[in-house]
């Protein structure tokens, strides 16, 4: 039997599970808890002055009483939660000039996506985190602060805790120091972007425990280092772009194994050659922009092997050598630009045959010989080709009235002046002998002559 303890036990446990269930049968529906409307009002008195949030939204949730800039899903326990915050772009919640970083949108535990975009624009802020264990247990997926000129400092290792991140964007900002190694803690990261920052330090090691990255954007920031070898274990990432740095070295061997990677951009480090010899292997890769970057190497044969090209660019660079011919097989290339380098010998003809080419620039070489592409192909491209400042080049006297200009003069036409071409294809002697000008000399007096008596005779009476 139970005893009358037990029963009372019993009794006060009934008691209080009807009374909560009439409470939560007693919210209007698409209501949030109380703990939540509260976090939430104060985050938005905080941030915004385009309403009196209290007043014009009280339920922020219901349908038709919605606040501009925010979502909000049903959960189990018949409530309403706050999924994701828009500030700072219309239609969302513009940002006071006062506004500082809000560090109570991780005490939402529903939260999954916020976006604060051109919002911190006056008063220096910086991101703050409230004590770890407020937000261990974190539903957090994307947090992205972009374009927020005013928001400085160091970015948090306390960032590390947020175990559900997914993406990860940091870009744009004024964000100083190094790339905390606790960022690479975060295993669900899919796409880290903390470019157009003021970072430095080097690319930690630490970087290839991203397993499941996707996509990571560095550019744009004072990094230092070589790219690490680890890059290679991110066998998932299609974009990678690592440009505008001082990075150094070569670029790893490693590189060969990302399967995935479609966009590289490296552009504007201190990177030397030579390649990796199995760069051909990216063949799903379909943009490579290398643009200046002291490589002093000649052009890499391999990357003619990458059949999904788009776009390479590998401009400023101090290549050597002549054009790989293998580049002319790039049928799916639109746009290439080796501009200042040191490339010599002919152009490769086969350019002219690309079917889907658009943009071409060789300016500023050693190339020599006759332009290899008929007038049709000129005045496809049009301002988009510029073989300018070789001066060993010129172009088909039967292409010079495709009215394109190409930089170049018209064979055997001196124009040193215009830093045209001065190629004269024939193999004649081109000076005249002494003997041939008296030649035409004496046929001009005797032709004159003629036409002195014929007039004269004209002029005799009949």
């Amino acid at each position: 039997m139970l005893s009358s303890l037990s029963v009372a036990r019993f009794l006060l446990f009934l008691l209080i599970f009807l009374a909560l269930r009439r409470h939560v049968n007693s919210q209007p529906p698409n209501s949030l808890p109380p703990s939540e409307s509260e976090t939430l009002f104060t985050i938005m008195d905080s941030m915004s002055s385009d309403h009196q949030w209290r007043l014009s939204y009280p339920n922020p949730c219901a349908p038709g009483s919605s606040w501009p800039g925010i979502e909000c899903k049903s959960g189990p326990d018949r409530f309403c939660h706050v999924s994701r915050l828009d500030f700072g772009s219309p239609p969302n919640p513009s940002c006071r000039s006062s506004a500082s970083f809000p560090r109570l949108i991780f005490s939402l535990p529903h939260l999954h996506s916020v976006f604060f975009f051109n919002c911190f624009t006056r008063s220096r802020t910086s991101i703050v985190f409230p004590l770890a264990r407020l937000f261990f247990n974190s539903s957090l997926q994307q947090l992205s602060l972009r374009s927020n000129p005013s928001l400085i400092g160091s970015i948090p290792p306390g960032i590390s805790s947020l175990k559900s991140l997914k993406i990860l964007t940091l870009s744009q900002n004024q964000f100083t120091g190094k790339i905390p190694t606790g960022i690479f803690q975060l295993s669900n990261l899919v796409h880290l972007d903390l470019s157009y920052n003021t970072l430095t330090g080097i690319i930690p090691l630490q970087l290839g425990n991203l397993k499941n990255l996707e996509g990571l954007d560095l550019s744009y920031n004072s990094l230092v280092g070589s790219i690490p070898a680890t890059i290679s274990d991110l066998g998932l990432l299609q974009k990678l772009d690592l440009s505008s740095n001082s990075l150094f070295g070569a670029i790893p061997d490693g590189v060969e194994m990302l399967h995935s990677l479609s966009f590289m951009a490296l552009s504007n480090n201190k990177l030397r050659g030579p390649f990796p010899k199995g760069i051909s292997k990216l063949q799903n890769l379909q943009y490579f922009i290398m643009d200046d970057n002291p490589m002093f190497v000649p052009l890499p044969a391999e990357l003619g092997f990458l059949a999904r090209l788009q776009e390479l660019r590998l401009a400023n660079s101090g290549y050597s050598g002549n054009i790989p011919e293998s580049y002319t097989k790039l049928m799916n290339l639109s746009s290439l630009s080796l501009s200042n380098n040191r490339l010599t010998g002919e152009i490769p003809s086969g350019f002219g045959s690309m079917p889907h080419i658009f943009h071409l620039n060789l300016s500023r070489n050693m190339l020599m010989g006759v332009v290899p592409f008929d007038s049709s192909f000129l005045r496809r491209l049009g301002k988009n080709l510029d073989l300018s400042a070789n001066s060993g080049l010129c172009l088909d006297p039967a292409d010079e009235f495709s009215l394109v200009k190409t930089g170049v003069d018209v064979c055997g036409r001196n124009n040193s002046g215009r830093g045209g071409s001065l190629i004269h294809p024939s193999k004649k002697s081109e000076a005249p002998s002494t003997n041939h000008y008296r030649f035409c000399f004496c046929v001009a007096l005797l032709f004159q002559f003629a036409l002195f008596l014929g007039l004269h005779n004209n002029r005799l009476p009949l």
